[in-house]
């Protein structure tokens, strides 16, 4: 089994990735597979509603969001980690989730979502709710964990000390590869639920 996670942190080896670290130590254990994307430190721009992805079925910026919707696509679950800006996530990060989830068109129905939101102090939550709204308009179930899956350190390095939130993480790493498994062998016997056609209702006409 394959786990995608978008480290959202421009900080290569901050505080971000030493949360995305202990849930990989996690999924080693399980037998997953991970691979990791730094993208806070890329340039990536944001969708500019072009529509060329409903010809192509990919973003038409050869950049890392193409790249990650490969892997995505033959993934069995999705880990977003950012640091909190102004009780956001980083704005590179977003840009990316956008564009990925906008522009690529495979069946995301039951994939695992999780997210993970790293401050010194406040704006975890909102954080948090932002990223998993990524998750919950395309089919994907959330895995949670004993708490909201947050992190916290001011320097770098910091986060090792927040031993409640590094175990949080572990968690939420142990109930997301069950979670998939889980899936996994539902789909054996049962299939994907079933698919009606969508219908669109716009409130202005």
């Amino acid at each position: 089994m394959k786990v995608v996670i978008i480290n959202g942190s421009p900080r290569v080896g901050g505080n971000t990735t030493v949360g995305v670290n202990e849930m990989v130590k996690i999924f080693d254990e399980e037998g997953i597979e991970t691979t990791v994307f730094q993208i806070g430190n890329k340039n990536v721009r944001g969708c500019v509603s072009c529509g060329s992805c409903a010809e192509t079925g990919k973003c038409v910026f050869n950049d890392p969001v193409n790249e990650i919707a490969a892997a995505f696509e033959e993934a069995d679950g999705l880990v977003i980690a950012s640091p909190v800006y102004y009780a956001s996530a980083n704005g590179t990060l977003i840009s990316c989730l956008d564009r990925l989830f906008y522009s690529s068109h495979f069946d995301k129905t039951m994939k695992v979502g999780a997210s993970v939101a790293v401050a010194r102090r406040g704006g975890c939550s909102a954080t948090y709710d932002e990223l998993n709204k990524y998750f919950t308009i395309s089919g994907m179930p959330v895995a949670s964990s004993q708490y909201w899956n947050s992190l916290h350190g001011a320097e770098k390095g910091q986060a090792e000390q927040d031993s409640e939130g590094l175990q949080t993480l572990r968690v939420l790493a142990r109930n997301m590869s069950f979670l998939m498994k889980s899936i996994a062998l539902g789909k054996e016997k049962f299939g994907l639920p079933e698919k009606e056609e969508h219908q669109w209702t716009n409130f202005i006409r």
